[in-house]
């Protein structure tokens, strides 16, 4: 489970105002369902994604966890760009306290999933975005996590990496948790059995997907007529 417990999170922007994502939020996620991550455009869901895996802090407030909780795949996963491919897995392998044998076996389940020729051995800020989203996951789909955090991961890439990565995407399914965040509501219902809906700075959590891609649909409709 992770509990999230008055979780603040703002950005200043200009002009002296401040953008909430999170006010003063907290909410349980369970351990055991895959969770579809609703929210209009800039509603914070990336953000949500990034404070829940510890790549960004909140505010104010705390997130817990004792489940192991991946980094977040997809466009925006973070590695040191001025260190190679190789480097930055070698880096990641050292700090979970990989044996030799278990980083070798990472490294060559990398090497192989990626695809990445000499790129591999390169630094990672001359990778295109779809590089490093194959590298982020390939390097992820050799851990095992109670929860995966997924940020658009299918939709970037070429079809070669998409194909691979819905196979694995399909895999993780039947061991892990998801959450997971998509502007495909199709595939979000497909993948997940509840919802956490995004919107004004709060967050409500839907037991059943479909009740959140309800609720999200008619705040999207409700936000058209008024403007």
């Amino acid at each position: 489970m992770i509990s999230i417990q008055n979780v603040t999170k703002y950005y200043p922007m200009k002009g002296g105002a401040i953008h909430y994502v999170l006010k003063d939020v907290s909410l349980e996620i369970p351990s055991d369902h895959s969770i579809g991550v609703l929210g209009p455009n800039g509603a914070g869901k990336s953000t949500l994604l990034r404070m829940i895996g510890g790549a960004e802090s909140p505010n104010s407030g705390s997130i817990r966890t004792e489940s192991n909780v991946s980094w977040p795949l997809g466009v925006g996963v973070g590695f040191q760009g001025s260190l190679s491919g190789r480097q930055n897995v070698l880096f990641v392998c050292q700090i979970n306290g990989l044996s030799k044998a278990e980083t070798k076996q990472v490294l060559n389940g990398v090497i192989d999933f990626t695809e990445l020729g000499d790129f591999f051995d390169m630094p990672v800020k001359s990778y295109s975005s779809g590089m490093r989203a194959r590298l982020g996951f390939g390097l992820s789909i050799n851990f095992d996590f109670d929860y995966y955090l997924i940020d658009e991961l299918t939709s970037v890439g070429d079809a070669i990496f998409r194909t691979k990565a819905t196979k694995e995407f399909e895999r993780i399914k039947q061991s892990s948790s998801l959450i997971y965040v998509a502007h495909n509501l199709k595939s979000l219902e497909d993948s997940c059995q509840s919802a956490l809906f995004l919107r004004d700075g709060d967050v409500t959590y839907y037991e059943n997907i479909k009740d959140g891609i309800n609720a999200y649909q008619d705040y999207i409709k409700a936000k058209s007529k008024s403007s």
